[in-house]
């Protein structure tokens, strides 16, 4: 049960006041309430970023910040300090996780403190520490929830990963091996291709030098793969239906080419629209995944990849800048 009194506290978040680059972001010391009914305050203890803060930042997100003063961050991994009123499934002193399921604008997580919903939070498992669970939940989710609840992945059966060493690549090579299924990543540059090999993927296609849809219909023994699981779309996502087999399932999550996504004409197959949010509104769907994701994270299956850890809120525009860089393999997380 939480205190019958309850006093605001003050807090340091990062804050951005316009758009723009990583310079935008400061760190600020604001107000934060006490949690209301439903409601739990988490000490931050690590940040893991996302390519859609960094859009959302410079105003390139599905949805808008409101300005001055927007929060940001979806993903994090700390402490419950508070409780609420009506607050039964958690209690002071349990380690939890963001589920990424609210409003980063207004709930954004880059901070010291925060206060949120108790929907808005799922339990981070015993002995998985602080850096790995800011890494974990987003990507984990991401990647089951899109190709195993969209996509219909088996297994024994092939899927194609492009964006692979981005955090949610690295996430569904682990999670396609976990259920037994072949993953096929896709990277652009060779000097990638080494870290996704040692992370266990059993083929790597750097498409910068190689032709994926040839690749994958040798692999296949010209069959096909069953699932594409693509971050990127634009019109390059036409010609992943060339590596399907016929039937086959082409899932879209992600929109790294602004362009508008052109469709695969390989019919008959299906195509998917992936937004992680829908699966994790619901209590079924978190629940589902924080199985899935839980077990894996116990048992070492799932083990997230972290490209670099930074110390403090200060160094979210460098997290940020490396993050824009494409150069890292995983994960970035920023210790709080």
């Amino acid at each position: 049960m939480g205190n019958d009194k309850r006093d605001d506290m003050k807090t340091r978040a990062v804050l951005f006041h316009e758009l723009g680059g990583p310079e935008v972001l400061t760190v600020e010391e604001t107000v934060l309430p006490a949690p209301g009914p439903g409601e739990l305050r988490v000490r931050v203890e690590a940040i893991g970023l996302n390519r859609a803060e960094a859009l959302f930042r410079s105003g390139g997100y599905y949805y808008q910040p409101t300005l001055p003063g927007s929060r940001l961050g979806y993903e994090a991994a700390g402490v419950v300090e508070e409780v609420g009123e009506g607050v039964t499934a958690y209690a002071p002193g349990d380690p939890v996780m963001a589920a990424a399921n609210f409003d980063f604008g207004v709930h954004g997580v880059y901070a010291e403190r925060v206060v949120l919903r108790e929907e808005y939070l799922v339990p981070r498992p015993t002995g998985v520490d602080a850096v790995a669970g800011a890494a974990a939940w987003l990507a984990y989710s991401t990647a089951y929830g899109g190709m195993v609840e969209a996509g219909g992945l088996r297994p024994g059966a092939h899927v194609v990963i492009t964006g692979a060493s981005s955090g949610v690549g690295t996430a569904a090579i682990q999670t396609a091996l976990r259920i037994g299924a072949v993953p096929i990543a896709a990277t652009r540059g060779a000097a990638k291709s080494a870290r996704l090999l040692a992370l266990g993927a059993p083929h790597v296609v750097a498409t910068d030098e190689q032709d994926l849809v040839a690749e994958v219909r040798r692999i296949t023994g010209g069959e096909g793969a069953d699932v594409v699981f693509d971050a990127v779309g634009g019109p390059g996502f036409a010609r992943l239906g060339g590596a399907l087999r016929p039937e086959g399932t082409a899932v879209l999550y992600g929109w790294l080419d602004e362009r508008p996504a052109e469709v695969p004409m390989q019919w008959p197959l299906t195509v998917r629209g992936y937004a992680n949010g829908a699966v994790v509104r619901s209590a079924e769907g978190r629940a589902r995944m924080a199985g899935f994701i839980g077990s894996g994270l116990r048992d070492g299956s799932l083990a997230p990849v972290v490209a670099e850890t930074f110390e403090g809120l200060e160094a979210l525009p460098a997290a940020h800048r490396l993050m824009e860089s494409n150069t890292h393999t995983g994960k970035i997380v920023v210790r709080v």
